[in-house]
């Protein structure tokens, strides 16, 4: 569902501080509310990348890393050429850097790969990369895509991605590229005037799903086996009946997030209940949850998902209108989603898009046309560290965070 999220406020932007972090190596350091922690982490958290692992940390799905782009936890580049690490975005001044992306497209999609290399999509068919760190980005939009409305890339790795166009009937497609963007494919363009696309997100390389807004009183789930090369559309007979109204919301690339092998969740809204759909079996049966997040109306529910591993998630939303207020924006869940839990102080507005910041199980970010926040306590309570405007936010395992939005708005997490 596209037409809430589009209208959504643009406020004037504003700079503020960042957030902090805690160390990759388990050393305490401060956080701009005065607070301290220590990594509390298993020998899971410590695994190495670039070796067809997946991806444990709770952005969007379970990535594998290759073709060069393995993280150096210690020695990834920053802007001004100095190493980063956990430590030294935990000073006063760490936030949102903005990038010059030298375009105007509103960016709801984003797929971050490291520090160095990110993509974005959105509006007006407008895809980019960059391999520097976001000084400069190239636009690599699929040709002949300027009538789409691009609201997710996935990708696979530094040079292969999966973009999404939404809309109804054959407004919904999706493109493939193995080099970079210097060629693209189109691989499923949707025949069914009754579909629209929202999201989609991988397993691994070679396995992934997309969602589309229910048709005849489910929703459709979009299947691939081979990196998004080839599509089929799943049974609809594991799937839940979905609420009067009910829909997901295309505003950020997170309505569909995955963790693991195996396991997916689906956020939704527009209808009497928020609730969350889970897959244990890459989309062939789903079990259906409420969530405290208000809903009742068709600009209000869930908006975005993010999952640290494939128990422990937050859940963000609200009420897209700007002049609307949206309590309860925000709710926390340790059993995969099958309970959810209230935030004690959600964010006090809208968000669209949610992050957990790599190597924590405490630190988290969430975005939206007002800002974005910071959570310490794994969703519990949250707290406003910039104004800036932002649809969707994204982390790669090397503390490389990025964000993006309206007015070709992007940004890194910087010291």
């Amino acid at each position: 569902m596209a037409s809430g999220p589009a209208a959504a406020a643009r406020p004037t932007d504003t700079a503020a501080y960042g957030p902090t972090y805690a160390s990759a190596h388990g050393t305490t350091y401060g956080n701009p509310l005065g607070t301290t922690y220590v990594r509390p982490y298993g020998s899971r958290d410590a695994r190495p990348y670039g070796t067809g692992e997946a991806r444990p940390y709770g952005t969007r799905e379970a990535r594998s890393y290759g073709t060069g782009e393995a993280p150096s936890y210690a020695a990834a580049p920053a802007s001004a050429g100095e190493p980063v690490s956990a430590a030294s975005l935990t000073t006063p001044h760490a936030g949102w850097r903005l990038k010059d992306s030298g375009s105007t497209a509103r960016f709801r999609g984003l797929a971050a790969v490291s520090r160095t290399t990110a993509w974005v999509a959105g509006t007006a068919g407008t895809v980019l990369r960059t391999h520097d760190g976001g000084k400069h980005w190239r636009d690599i939009s699929p040709p002949g895509a300027g009538e789409l409305e691009f609201r997710d890339i996935e990708a696979l790795d530094a040079r292969r991605a999966v973009v999404l166009a939404i809309g109804e009937g054959e407004a919904s497609r999706v493109f493939r590229t193995d080099d970079a963007g210097a060629t693209w494919t189109e691989s499923f363009r949707n025949t069914d005037p009754r579909a629209f696309y929202d999201c989609l997100t991988f397993f691994d390389r070679r396995h992934g799903i997309a969602l589309s807004d229910p048709v005849d009183g489910t929703y459709r789930i979009l299947s691939t086996a081979d990196g998004g090369r080839s599509w089929r559309v799943l049974p609809s007979d594991g799937m839940p009946p979905a609420q009067k109204g009910e829909a997901a919301f295309a505003a950020s690339g997170q309505c569909l997030v995955s963790a693991g092998s195996r396991d997916a969740w689906i956020a939704t809204g527009g209808a009497a209940t928020a609730r969350v759909l889970h897959t244990a079996d890459r989309g062939r049966t789903w079990s259906v949850t409420d969530t405290p997040i208000p809903a009742g109306d068709p600009a209000r529910g869930v908006f975005a998902l993010a999952f640290r591993d494939r128990t422990h998630a937050l859940a963000v939303g609200g009420d897209f209108r700007p002049d609307q207020p949206s309590p309860r924006a925000a709710a926390v869940s340790d059993d995969a989603g099958a309970t959810w839990t209230p935030a004690a102080e959600p964010p006090k507005a809208y968000r669209s898009g949610a992050a957990w910041l790599p190597h924590s199980r405490r630190l988290a970010v969430a975005v939206g046309p007002s800002g974005s926040d910071l959570t310490l306590d794994a969703g519990r309570t949250w707290h406003t560290f910039d104004n800036g405007s932002y649809d969707t936010v994204d982390c790669a395992p090397d503390l490389g965070c990025w964000a993006a939005g309206e007015r070709g708005r992007i940004a890194r997490l910087e010291p």
